[in-house]
């Protein structure tokens, strides 16, 4: 099981790096009982094995006139590994396009959009997204409202199947 090559004291890192990324070292090693030198080596480690992708701020869209989220349902014409991959590639130029998660089923692919108003994500819609190589159809949802968006993973969820199979 993914995860488990980890000791309580790695995971307990992962947790609290991602409920505040911003803690100092000294801080972080206060929070899972060990000294600041090998808090540190442990965070580099979990770094450079990949748990830890990076660290971003927590950024309040709205805040910044970004009033308007969609989520787009993409079906395209051909699911070849080529036309996926490219689709992918463009996908991640799309500068309101901000995650794109390819699925099974009747839809290959949902992004999720932000835009600052709805003219602005119509013309990305018929401008750029309809016309894209390989893109069969698009169906759109509007956010009307949020009612939840944790990041990350739900440690104490690991951390009770690890228990249960000690």
């Amino acid at each position: 099981m993914p995860g488990t090559k980890l000791d309580p004291i790695d995971r307990r890192i992962l947790a609290e790096l991602q409920a505040d990324g911003r803690m100092t070292n000294v801080e972080l090693a206060r929070r899972v009982g060990i000294s600041a030198p090998p808090c540190l080596r442990r965070v580099r480690t979990l770094e450079e094995a990949g748990y830890i992708r990076g660290y971003h701020a927590d950024i309040n869209a709205r805040e910044l006139g970004f009033e308007v989220q969609v989520f787009a349902m993409v079906r395209l014409h051909s699911q070849a590994e080529a036309d996926l991959s490219a689709f992918e590639a463009r996908a991640r130029a799309w500068p309101l396009v901000r995650e794109c998660h390819m699925l099974n089923g009747e839809i290959d692919f949902i992004l999720k959009c932000v835009s600052p108003d709805l003219s602005t994500f119509q013309s990305f819609l018929t401008e750029e997204l309809l016309k894209a190589d390989n893109v069969a159809s698009v169906k759109t949802s509007l956010v009307i409202r949020g009612a939840k968006a944790e990041p990350g993973v739900p440690f104490e969820v690991l951390e009770d199947r690890l228990a249960r199979r000690a």
